[in-house]
């Protein structure tokens, strides 16, 4: 599914956006740019009251019902935004400490002074599992003259213990809304946080960090701006996506017409209008690597839900997913010059 939290009594949507995007069908469209108190607000996430509870089991003996301690185990508890009722969202250690989803707006706030920055998006997935914040920044690439690039800063983190808080930053080529996960070697766009007792102290850091962000978004634009410049020949660019895209190990009939349409698309995507004036370039072959992802690739559900149902499950697998995100970062690496 696509994963955006919605109540089952009411169905309303924990999401929140300043613009009309992929996510519009769901959550709350203002139409204006918004504060950290009403991504908090609109987006359902203030006061959940994350707090770990040691885990009991149940054992039925000779003797009736024992309730034992499991060591070392926790459960997450959250307030649940819609009922108002404790919600358990996870399993952790003992060294899980929460990080509020009021951290994500609070540590973002610095940028609307700052830098001019404003809140894009906020949203729940997964039953609150994970939260996100976005924020647009107020440059803009243009590259080779008339490729425009947004750049956007994302904070995401999970209340389950399966990742870290993370901050990203995250440029998005405005002519396919795909969302780029660039590799770039002495700059990051990237910056995690531990949920442990220090996880405090590194949120002050990450404000810090924040204000490296243009380093990272000048060596973006260097590197874009020189694959833009070069020449990418097919059969290179052929070779890249087998290596991105292996053919399945069980070579099933099935499997192999789902990577032959995989390859397929990608190719087709490499002359595609959307690569109208970036065409022939290592550039283009990067941008057709991300459209696929973000606007192609098949996901759980979209053949008997609908294209419209699939495009949402993108749009939140573009943010969250790891996987995704490596795969455009490989290719970042092998296109770029």
């Amino acid at each position: 599914m696509h994963g955006i939290e919605i109540d089952k009594a009411t169905g309303c949507a924990a999401f929140v956006t300043a613009r009309q995007d992929a996510w519009h069908r769901l959550g709350t469209v203002t139409t204006d740019t918004f504060t950290a108190e009403d991504a908090m607000r609109l987006a359902h996430l203030g006061n959940w009251n994350v707090h770990t509870v040691p885990v009991d089991c149940a054992v039925l003996g000779d003797d009736g019902v024992t309730r034992l301690r499991v060591p070392d185990r926790y459960a997450t508890v959250r307030t649940h935004p819609f009922t108002g009722r404790p919600d358990v969202l996870g399993i952790v250690g003992n060294d899980y400490h929460p990080v509020q989803n009021e951290a994500h707006a609070d540590l973002l706030n610095t940028l609307v002074d700052e830098a001019g920055a404003h809140f894009e998006t906020a949203g729940s997935l997964h039953d609150g599992r994970q939260v996100f914040v976005t924020m647009r920044l107020p440059r803009t690439l243009r590259l080779g003259g008339g490729d425009d690039v947004d750049l956007f800063i994302a904070a995401l983190n999970s209340h389950d213990g399966s990742s870290a808080f993370r901050l990203i930053v995250t440029p998005t080529r405005i002519v396919c809304a795909n969302t780029q996960a660039a590799a770039l070697r002495n700059a990051h766009s990237t910056f995690a946080i531990r949920h442990t007792s220090g996880a405090r102290g590194h949120i002050a850091e990450a404000r810090q960090a924040l204000g490296l962000t243009w380093a990272w978004v000048d060596a973006f634009e260097a590197e874009a701006q020189r694959m833009i410049e070069t020449e990418l020949r097919r059969a290179e660019f052929d070779s890249i996506v087998a290596d991105l895209f292996p053919e399945p190990t069980v070579r099933t009939p099935r499997r192999l017409r789902h990577h032959a349409g995989v390859v397929g698309a990608l190719g087709a995507l490499l002359t595609a209008p959307t690569m109208a004036g970036i065409e022939g370039t290592r550039w283009a072959g990067y941008q057709a690597v991300t459209e696929y992802l973000d606007h192609h690739a098949a996901v759980s559900g979209g053949k008997t839900r609908g294209e419209d149902f699939a495009a949402d499950a993108r749009a939140v697998r573009t943010v969250t997913s790891p996987t995704v995100n490596k795969i455009k970062s490989r290719a970042f690496e092998a296109l770029r010059v």
